[in-house]
């Protein structure tokens, strides 16, 4: 499906590499939500919401304990919706007592909140639940920023690579695809997103060793992507 451009309504922005630091979640969330695990479990596997995650694990790999396979999966950087989901209920205990501040870039924010103030619709997705969503922007270091947000999208979604996830996203949202600018550090969501029709943007950022990928239009940080997509507040950003 060939991408139709038409006036940009909506932002939908994934998470690692192009809002976050990748080593915030490689070296701060998930070891943080490795090291709790097994107390968690301990503390909560009687309560309804754990339980039946659990009960999905023990689906997806049946005859094992739950305790060793989420072990697995964390060990492979596994993107299995349970598994997500888990260690979303873990940080939030981290980011509720204090332990845990969501890590933005810091031209992120007040972009952000410029394009939520000019009237674009913001929406996150990403392979970290929307549980995990909602405590990065709720508890971030700029401060609670999930009101600007009408939207949350996990892997529940569908795979992010795969175009059909975006399609769905732009049914959920009520937009036509080609209304919606993509960000992300991955040029393989990226090529899936636009194959639905949206319009994109590849978030080159050195720190994190991001490499361009040549398909798609690149910018190093916000401000460049507002001014590229004349976004509210490109004239003063940066």
């Amino acid at each position: 499906m060939s991408s139709e451009a038409l006036p940009l309504r909506a932002v939908l922005t994934d998470i690692e590499g192009t809002t976050t630091a990748i080593a915030f979640v490689k070296e701060t969330l998930f070891p943080f939500a490795a090291e709790a695990l097994e107390g968690f479990l301990a503390a909560h596997s009687g309560e309804a919401e754990v339980a039946g995650l659990l009960g999905e694990v023990r689906a997806a790999e049946p005859g094992r304990e739950p305790l060793a396979v989420l072990r697995d999966w964390m060990a492979a950087d596994s993107k299995a919706t349970p598994l997500k989901a888990l260690q979303g209920l873990i940080w939030r205990q981290g980011y509720a007592d204090g332990r845990l501040k969501g890590h933005l870039w810091p031209d992120v924010a007040g972009c952000l909140r410029a394009w939520a103030a000019g009237g674009v619709g913001l929406a996150v997705y990403s392979s970290g639940s929307e549980e995990a969503q909602r405590l990065i922007f709720g508890h971030s270091v700029a401060g609670d920023l999930v009101p600007l947000f009408s939207g949350f999208f996990d892997t529940r979604m569908g795979a992010k690579r795969e175009q059909a996830s975006y399609a769905a996203i732009a049914e959920a949202m009520g937009m036509a695809p080609g209304a919606i600018l993509f960000l992300s550090d991955v040029a393989e969501e990226l090529d899936a997103a636009v194959a639905a029709g949206m319009q994109c943007c590849q978030l080159v950022r050195p720190e994190d060793g991001t490499r361009a990928s040549g398909r798609h239009p690149e910018a190093r940080d916000f401000p460049e992507v507002a001014r590229r997509f004349g976004l509210p507040g490109h004239s003063q950003a940066g």
